[in-house]
């Protein structure tokens, strides 16, 4: 019977550590389901350190580069004669620049239209009908901050290939780079290309003729002619060579007309459909509209592209209306930093007049920042006549019109920013949306006490 007494003692001894044993497990259980980093995790701040570098990983900035353009660098023998300095018998350009260099101080790279050739003194120098300007004239391009010349246009054989040649020349020797014509097959078929802050891009130029000249025979490489299938060909060969940017320079249109052509129109398309991303187009001697052209591809899908049909005569001694309405163009191109993907984010402008100070001026031909004397005047601030005043309003309406409003298409895209931040804000939480769930788990332990109270009471008995 005291055998049969001490045996109960001891299972209820053992019943009640059971119960402790249980309810220390279960207790256990719980904490480590609520907090899995509770052995890794010394404080809360280096729990919320090591979260940290774990979800903040860098994300890839965008590149956006600034592509500046001018028109036709086209010397007339009033340009090159007013730049003429007897005392020194050297050329110097840069007087009629200093009203707009500074537009080029923010370029990624900076592309003109050397509508004349470089054939040296011993040619002579000329204007109209057959161009050959001094050497200086490059140099001053190259100091304004032109990085690009290119060279098909339809005065580019004017003194011949040997004039052609020559030109060339003298642009490798200023160390400026040049597109659109060429020594050698070889040449021609070398795509430029300039690393723009990581942008691959390839630029290219094409010319409608050359006034009648003939192309001399075994060298028809000497010239890019628009001709669809050589476009393609070189487009093709840039793509395939990893341009991610394509910069198409057209010598195309008809002179003194203030809209594309037809033609224009069909080839804009055509090489924006084929890879060209900006295209900057020259030779009508009067600026023409700009504008994003989007196609359809083969396949149903759309492409985009920048185009301005015509930048005016950058300078000239022309005196026709709208000739010596120009402009500086800027196109901001985006890469972006995820995806690589390539965008046209701007393009704007500013309008510029080459105003004649008359012949009796030490420097006689100016290019002037139309805005600038506009605002400068209205300010009170300015030297500039009221008739000066009065000429600038009307020739900044009259380029307004002709080449359109400016183009942004980053209005909307910061939209979309807020919803990255929303997606990188996670936080570990166990809430219990019902009430049930701590309480819930401290009911099931309380049920499991008492079962096994109630066993051990029965072995006891």
């Amino acid at each position: 019977m005291a055998r049969r007494k001490k045996v109960k003692k001891l299972n209820v001894v053992l019943g009640i550590f059971v119960i402790i044993a249980l309810i220390a497990i279960s207790v256990g259980i719980y904490v480590l389901v609520n907090n899995p980093n509770i052995f890794t995790a010394s404080t809360p701040s280096t729990q919320n350190t090591i979260q940290n570098e774990v979800e903040e990983e860098p994300v890839p900035e965008d590149t956006v580069i600034n592509i500046v353009g001018i028109g036709d660098a086209l010397c007339h023998s009033q340009n090159f004669k007013d730049a003429y300095n007897s005392e020194t018998g050297t050329y110097d350009f840069s007087p009629m620049f200093k009203n707009v260099t500074k537009y080029f101080d923010d370029a990624t790279v900076a592309v003109g239209n050397l509508e004349t050739t470089l054939a040296g003194a011993d040619r002579g120098y000329s204007g109209y009908p057959t161009f050959n300007s001094p050497d200086e004239l490059a140099y001053d391009l190259k100091e304004m901050g032109i990085d690009i010349l290119t060279t098909a246009n339809n005065h580019c054989l004017d003194k011949g290939y040997s004039g052609l040649e020559r030109t060339l020349n003298v642009l490798d020797d200023y160390g400026i780079a040049h597109t659109g014509t060429s020594r050698s097959e070889e040449e021609q078929n070398t795509i430029l290309m300039k690393d723009l802050n990581g942008i691959k891009t390839a630029f290219l130029c094409y010319t409608y003729g050359t006034n009648g000249i003939p192309i001399p025979t075994g060298r028809e490489y000497s010239v890019n002619l628009i001709d669809k299938d050589f476009i393609k060909e070189q487009l093709d060969k840039a793509k395939e060579e990893g341009a991610e940017l394509i910069v198409v320079s057209m010598h195309w249109g008809a002179e003194y007309r203030l809209k594309p052509t037809t033609e224009q129109e069909d080839l804009a398309e055509f090489l924006i459909k084929n890879g060209a991303d900006v295209i900057l187009g020259n030779h009508s001697h009067v600026p023409e509209p700009m504008e994003m052209k989007t196609v359809t591809l083969d396949d149903g899908t759309t492409r985009e592209g920048f185009v301005i049909y015509s930048m005016g005569n950058f300078f000239s001694a022309q005196t026709d209306n709208y000739t010596r309405d120009t402009l500086i163009l800027n196109v901001e191109v985006r890469k972006n930093g995820v995806t690589g993907e390539i965008s046209i984010d701007k393009a704007t402008y500013t309008p510029v007049y080459v105003y004649d100070n008359g012949t009796s001026a030490k420097d006689r031909y100016e290019l002037l920042d139309i805005e600038q004397v506009i605002k400068d005047y209205e300010s009170g601030n300015s030297d500039y006549s009221t008739s000066m005043y009065n000429l600038m309003k009307s020739e900044l309406s009259k380029i307004e019109e002709i080449v359109g409003p400016e183009i942004d298409n980053t209005i909307n895209n910061e939209e979309n920013l807020e919803n990255n931040t929303e997606q990188n804000e996670t936080v570990n939480e166990n809430i219990d949306t019902d009430g049930e769930g701590e309480l819930g788990y401290i009911r099931i332990l309380d049920n499991n006490i008492k079962i096994r109270k109630e066993e051990i009471e029965m072995l006891a008995a």
